[in-house]
């Protein structure tokens, strides 16, 4: 007989979500991307229509459109009564009571051609996607040199003996998406101490890291390529671990061992991707 606990915990894998959208191919008409924001709260718009590239308000449309999507799919709270707020430091969490997982959040990350959300209903997420854009008017070397004091020291040097330019552009994009994803489960909007934390792997698997030479054992990292030149990584960490002012909007921080034990080693699900269409659909349905 499994007790209803056990029974709860075991749901706790439907609050784990990877989806991911494409964007190259959506090319809406002015009035077809009016209405797709019109789907969205009033108070979301001016988060879009305040860029001013085309590919910019597109992404941060699918990025909004993914938040809405998700929390009402998992959790089932009536559109009308989602509300996403932010923190200071921009990571965005659910204001609402009584949600069915102890702890859930999300993350979303745009860049390139997609757009990628990530769920978690105990430990902290944390997603960033990278595209390998190839620098215009420098040299790949020219363009990573910036960023030498974010990496320790083992991890510089196999960022530039990763061997041909195009490698070692690779190489410091992958490196980078799992810092930003680290920083991003966190919420605290900082890069600053990033060479402290230095990522091991073998072949981007089993990929662990350390702070100051010690083992982060709170923390596991996924890193995933996407296809056209495109990665996503993925960080999983113990609540406890959130800055401080995300931690005020968590339900709930302190868990037993064996709660945090069991979230903590739900499965990675694969990534699901999903169509604009689909979004805009689900948001119509929703909101009727």
């Amino acid at each position: 007989m499994v007790s209803s606990g056990v029974c709860c915990w075991l749901r706790m894998e439907e609050g784990v979500k990877r989806w991911v959208v494409k964007l190259s191919k959506w090319d809406p008409h002015p009035s077809h991307f009016s209405f797709a924001l019109s789907l969205l709260p009033s108070h979301e718009h001016s988060s879009v229509t305040r860029f001013v590239k085309l590919e910019d308000r597109k992404r941060a449309l699918v990025s909004r459109m993914l938040q809405y999507v998700l929390v009402h799919d998992v959790l089932q709270i009536p559109f009308p009564d989602i509300v996403i707020k932010r923190t200071l430091e921009g990571k965005p969490y659910l204001d609402y009571d009584g949600l069915r997982f102890p702890n859930f959040n999300f993350n979303v990350s745009h860049h390139g051609d997609y757009v990628a959300i990530a769920s978690e209903p105990v430990c902290l997420v944390g997603i960033d996607i990278v595209s390998y854009d190839v620098p215009q008017g420098e040299t790949i070397k020219e363009f990573i040199q910036p960023f030498s004091s974010y990496f320790s020291c083992l991890e510089w040097n196999n960022i530039v003996m990763a061997g041909t330019s195009d490698d070692i552009l690779v190489e410091f994009y992958r490196y980078w998406s799992l810092k930003e994803a680290y920083v991003k489960a966190i919420g605290s909007g900082l890069t600053e101490g990033l060479n402290k934390v230095e990522f091991s792997h073998t072949r981007w698997t089993n990929i662990s890291a350390k702070v100051n030479g010690k083992v982060m054992t709170q923390w596991r990292f996924w890193l995933f390529e996407l296809g056209d030149r495109h990665c996503v990584s993925i960080a999983r960490v113990h609540p406890i671990s959130a800055a401080m002012n995300y931690k005020r909007t968590l339900k709930k921080v302190e868990f037993t061992e064996e709660e945090y034990t069991l979230g903590f080693h739900l499965p990675n699900v694969d990534f699901v991707q999903l169509g604009i269409e689909q979004l805009i659909s689900i948001l119509q349905k929703a909101s009727d």
